[in-house]
């Protein structure tokens, strides 16, 4: 088996600040190609073409970008796609319904399938919560709640926009203490999870005051939030 490669970012990626471009780097490096090819899977904002072309625009001067449309099927199969690159980017979007358009076409098990080769999988909100089992999503209401049926390729649970959004925090942590989610990991926006094979490997970030944190149940009260060691690509 190769080295399998995820990459769980809260936030704040090309398409909200494409000026910055660090976490892209970091991801492109992690191909450890000079022209690496790339596919977009926007399935959780409905293959919004404004995102699909911000995608091109941002990528074609440093990769082979391509991408994935699942709402318009007139492409070679998923699988073929996605098993043809070196990295795929997923976007932000609805998790749960994200999740099961990609069960009815069988993207699940063709991403599992790439993990196992070597091709790394990355992603920001929807796109970093789907490798884990669960997290916080707002797929059903604008006041967040669980989703407990995410891919599982990582143990645990997940929260993007830790830093952004004011009930991402204090919604993760209880439901972490109450054991409705499993201990899992957060990230503010510009901070990113780089997970080899199933383990942690590092936190990155692309701004300065990013973080990552640990998130796991205690006794009582609140889930307890232990910040990450944060590595700035700066």
């Amino acid at each position: 088996m190769a080295e399998r490669h995820i990459v769980a970012i809260g936030g704040g990626t090309f398409a909200s600040d494409p000026d910055n471009g660090r976490l892209e780097e970091y991801l492109l490096d992690l191909t450890g190609k000079e022209r690496p090819r790339i596919c977009f899977v926007p399935t959780a904002g409905g293959d919004d073409r404004a995102a699909v072309g911000r995608f091109y625009d941002f990528f074609a001067p440093r990769a082979e970008p391509t991408w994935l449309p699942l709402f318009d099927r007139r492409r070679s199969s998923p699988a073929e796609v996605l098993l043809a690159q070196d990295l795929i980017y997923v976007a932000g979007g609805n998790t749960a319904n994200m999740l099961a358009v990609w069960r009815l076409h069988r993207v699940d098990a063709a991403l599992r399938e790439a993990w196992e080769r070597g091709i790394v999988l990355a992603g920001w909100s929807a796109g970093a919560l789907c490798w884990f089992g669960g997290g916080v999503t707002d797929s059903f209401d604008p006041d967040l709640g669980p989703l407990n049926d995410g891919l599982a390729f990582l143990a645990g649970s997940f929260c993007p926009h830790y830093d952004t959004e004011a009930r991402r925090r204090p919604v993760y942590r209880g439901l972490v203490g109450d054991a409705t989610l499993a201990d899992g990991y957060a990230a503010d926006d510009g901070a990113a999870l780089h997970f080899v094979g199933d383990e942690l490997a590092e936190a990155v970030s692309s701004r300065p005051n990013a973080l990552a944190y640990r998130v796991a149940r205690r006794t009582d009260g609140p889930a307890e939030e232990t910040p990450l060691g944060t590595r700035y690509l700066g």
